[in-house]
């Protein structure tokens, strides 16, 4: 493969459309799994692509299940891709369609091959195939199909099929450059005598992957195959199959690959999981749209943060880059957590009752015994979300901000203690002085009015504010960082922030020596 120096753009059988006609075609896209695994990020990203394409021009985005291979597919990994995808928010104009469906397509496709002479009969067995293969191995020479069955009589040819000789079909492949040109790549091109005379139907009589797409997405009707640089192969053979059965080319567009951070293929140690295990993870649709959208797709400009409508104004397959991108596991996580950060506070809340609810019952609790109030208390949930939501990159993360508001007790960071807590004598003092200044009241009458009697009691003690906010947020959290205390102590409420002062002056006398 290499590229073209000439530009392969508008001639007819090479894929390319002039902008002119591509604005007059309407957009039929497919994004086309294999149910032999889950999601994983790299379909995710190509199922993002081709929906966005397809959305940007009015078009349509349609779902294709390649399920031809029996041994391997499960209609487990079905489900998943489709609920996945449903996640994802990437809806399906049609389908799914299953290509095992077709089957009986593609073999007329392939027959009508061999009638005009397009394919012809290969007998060779797979045994006599793979001793050329290590002939030519021994030799030190690349091995490739060398057309003997294409030079059979056709007369033979017949003979032996009718007298029952197995046999696969193959493309005969004409002596020429195959040309097109790549919706992202650019101009492309493999020499002549690059691609062998390749299978299409198998001897028994299963049609092989190239056929069987090229069959569908003419009945489709596809006008633009976007998918991994992995398929850059297939391309050619591919425009070949068109040119044969006479069908119009769509346009090819080939995504580069995504890499780990360690510049090798994507694996799952770098990340490379289930887009569910993500959902699962506590990421947003939206932050794991927008990190995918941005793996090897540039808006033009410094922009990081989109929301889909966002994404589909901006999005332009010309934009792809022809480089492979680097999955950063850090970049998602601080877009998923501007996602969470921008989300509605109510729309937050169910996950947040959800995870705290399935911790509580992993601890071995009820979740309105170790969370009180939590269930019947939707505004003040709302409200104490949208406190604390600045922070957390991912939902649980974002729970556990929200649990000590909740709790019935808070545990201790250890490190917080070791920081803000080493004087217990002198905290365990502050604490409570603090707590007789917010027995009232009117000391939670607003954040202005609980700052006022914070700030009052340091300079009343002749102390830095900083001596009795820190141990108090220790106290309250049960850690060394919190949104605004002052907003904390609101959100609390009285009765709850001052058991909490409480139960920390025990925790500090508990440690005092004893006389």
């Amino acid at each position: 493969m290499e590229r073209s120096t000439a530009s392969a753009r508008g001639r007819a059988g090479f894929g390319g459309f002039p902008e002119e006609q591509e604005r007059r075609l309407t957009v039929r896209v497919r994004f086309a799994p294999s149910p032999t695994g889950f999601l994983h990020v790299g379909g995710a990203r190509t199922a993002l692509f081709n929906w966005l394409y397809a959305r940007r021009a009015g078009g349509t985005f349609l779902l294709r299940v390649e399920d031809t291979d029996r041994a391997r597919s499960r209609p487990e990994h079905t489900r998943a891709i489709l609920e996945g995808l449903a996640w994802l928010g990437l809806d399906v104009d049609e389908g799914p369609v299953f290509q095992a469906d077709g089957v009986e397509r593609h073999r007329r496709d392939a027959l009508a091959l061999l009638g005009q002479g397009a394919a012809y009969r290969c007998f060779c067995t797979a045994e006599e195939l793979a001793a050329r293969r290590e002939e030519a191995q021994r030799a030190g020479s690349g091995y490739g199909y060398d057309g003997r069955c294409r030079r059979l009589d056709p007369v033979v040819s017949r003979a032996r099929a009718d007298a029952g000789e197995p046999f696969a079909l193959r493309v005969r492949v004409p002596e020429e450059a195959i040309e097109w040109e790549d919706m992202i790549h650019g101009p492309m091109s493999f020499p002549a005598g690059s691609i062998d005379d390749f299978i299409i139907l198998r001897s028994d009589g299963t049609p092989v992957y190239n056929l069987a797409v090229v069959s569908d997405d003419a009945e489709a009707g596809i006008t633009h195959v976007i998918r991994g640089d992995d398929h850059l192969s297939n391309t050619p053979k591919q425009i070949l199959l068109y040119r044969a059965l006479g069908r119009p080319l769509p346009g090819f567009g080939h995504v580069p690959l995504i890499l780990g951070p360690d510049g090798k293929r994507l694996s799952k140690r770098h990340g490379a999981l289930s887009v569910l295990a993500y959902r699962d993870g506590g990421y947003l649709p939206a932050g794991m749209v927008n990190f995918l959208a941005l793996l090897g797709w540039s808006p033009g400009d410094d922009r990081e943060v989109f929301d889909v409508g966002a994404l589909v104004e901006a999005f332009s397959i010309g934009r792809v880059l022809k480089k492979s991108a680097v999955f950063d596991l850090e970049k998602l996580g601080w877009l998923n957590g501007r996602h969470i950060a921008d989300a509605p506070a109510a729309d937050l809340a169910v996950a947040v009752v959800e995870i705290l609810g399935r911790e509580a019952r992993e601890e071995g609790g009820e979740l309105a015994g170790s969370h009180p109030g939590l269930e019947t208390s939707p505004e003040r949930l709302a409200r104490i979300i949208a406190l604390v939501k600045g922070r957390p990159r991912t939902l649980p993360a974002l729970a556990r901000q929200v649990s000590p508001f909740f709790a019935a007790s808070v545990r201790y960071d250890e490190a917080a203690v070791k920081r803000f807590w080493k004087r217990p004598e002198e905290t365990a003092f502050h604490l409570r002085r603090l707590a007789e200044r917010l027995a009232g009241e009117a000391a939670f009458r607003d954040v202005e009015t609980l700052e006022s009697e914070v700030r009052g009691l340091a300079a009343e003690l002749d102390v830095g504010a900083g001596r009795i906010i820190n141990p108090l947020r220790v106290a309250l959290m049960g850690q060394g960082v919190s949104p605004g205390i002052f907003e904390v102590l609101e959100a609390m409420g009285r009765e709850r922030a001052l058991a909490r002062i409480g139960a920390a002056v025990r925790f500090l006398e508990a440690r005092l020596p004893t006389a």
